[in-house]
């Protein structure tokens, strides 16, 4: 007989994401607390908030093989909203990357991460791959969205594609020679596109240069990451409590509800608050792999991998950069920075988990019964 699903539901999972948003919830109020503009940011979060966690229950009951079956519409019509961004996209600090209709708008680019996700997993669930020249598939449909990414300019959320797809390939090519050739172009390509002054725009060419040196230009580029390590080192152990933050307060480091969320962390709670954020994101991370030791197929392990690597990268390049040992790129803090898009996604991304985790067990019980009739 087959246990109830609140008795195999991933909880750890589901709850620490809860967590999370709770705690940036209360973060982006106290960031925003003295900026007018803001100031309904973090009731905004809590309305994405709700709907993200009844979208993640609703999720968890779709049986994720769904996704395989879906993957090419999903694939066309992020690719048509990548494009229509690039022809029309709501322009706001610098970039192009939202639709707006009315008051709502919309960042395609985020769900563009899940459609990428699944639409690798399809593609090398269904191959050999013993052949190099196979990967030609998987890798054009990843560069056409990732190209559409970048022009936008969004290099965080490119980098983010990538890192999906190193991931899923690392697990999915049974060839590992084929795997470090792979390797090889990529680091190949990202030494040409730092030479390269045609690829990137200055300022983020600018941002990758003032992480090599940080002393350079503290006033202009390396402003947000010099005022993001000051934000943070001045927290110390113990902080100097919620909503007293003076550089969150004071509106020193820019984008402090959004990318740079941490910041009003280490300040207001200090290097035991931020263990504990860490804690959190880490129990993100660990409940989300039980889906990848639980996924009973080659989608359903390459789905898995894929999501994980993309959670797990948003945590560590974005805590790395406010805190100076990665290069500012504009990531999002998973569950924490403000943004309805990103948050909802992310919810998707835990709800495929969570079913990936609860079809193990429904195949379990489902064999043993089967089992115990054909006896």
């Amino acid at each position: 007989m087959e246990r109830p699903w609140y008795t195999r539901f991933n909880w750890l999972l589901a709850g620490s994401c809860i967590a999370l948003t709770i705690v940036g919830i209360v973060f982006i109020s106290s960031a925003t607390l003295h900026e007018p503009y803001a100031a309904g940011e973090w009731k905004s979060q809590a309305v994405f908030a709700v709907v993200g966690i009844i979208v993640m229950f609703g999720v968890a009951f779709v049986d994720y093989h769904r996704w395989q079956q879906w993957a090419l519409p999903i694939y066309v019509v992020t690719l048509l909203l990548l494009i229509f961004i690039a022809i029309k996209g709501h322009s706001a600090l610098g970039a192009a990357r939202w639709i707006q209709i009315g008051s709502f708008t919309f960042q395609p680019s985020e769900p563009a991460k899940l459609a990428v996700a699944i639409a690798v997993a399809a593609l090398l669930s269904r191959g050999t791959y013993r052949a190099l020249w196979q990967l030609g598939i998987p890798l054009l449909a990843v560069a056409l969205p990732a190209v559409l990414i970048l022009k936008q300019p969004d290099l965080g959320t490119t980098l983010v594609v990538g890192a999906i797809l190193t991931a899923e390939l690392a697990f999915g090519l049974p060839n590992v020679i084929d795997f470090a050739i792979y390797l090889g172009s990529i680091v190949a390509g990202a030494a040409y596109v730092l030479s390269s002054d045609k690829i990137l725009k200055p300022f983020q060419r600018a941002r990758l240069l003032v992480f090599l040196n940080p002393k350079l230009d503290p006033q202009g580029v390396g402003y947000n990451l010099n005022q993001s390590k000051i934000a943070v080192g001045s927290g110390e152990i113990f902080g100097k409590g919620i909503y007293h933050g003076t550089q969150t307060q004071l509106n020193f480091v820019p984008e402090n509800s959004r990318d740079f969320i941490f910041t009003a962390v280490g300040e207001e709670v200090g290097f035991i608050g931020a263990c504990g954020l860490i804690a959190l994101d880490v129990a993100v991370v660990v409940g989300a792999l039980r889906a990848v030791f639980s996924a009973q197929d080659r989608f359903g392990l390459l789905l898995s991998v894929g999501l994980v690597s993309m959670l797990a990268f948003h945590m560590i390049v974005n805590i790395g950069m406010t805190i100076g040992i990665m290069p500012v790129t504009g990531i999002p803090l998973p569950f924490m920075s403000y943004g309805g898009s990103a948050l909802i996604t992310n919810y998707i991304a835990v709800g495929i988990l969570i079913n990936v985790a609860l079809q193990k067990d429904r195949l379990v019980f489902g064999d043993a019964t089967r089992r115990v009739d054909a006896a």
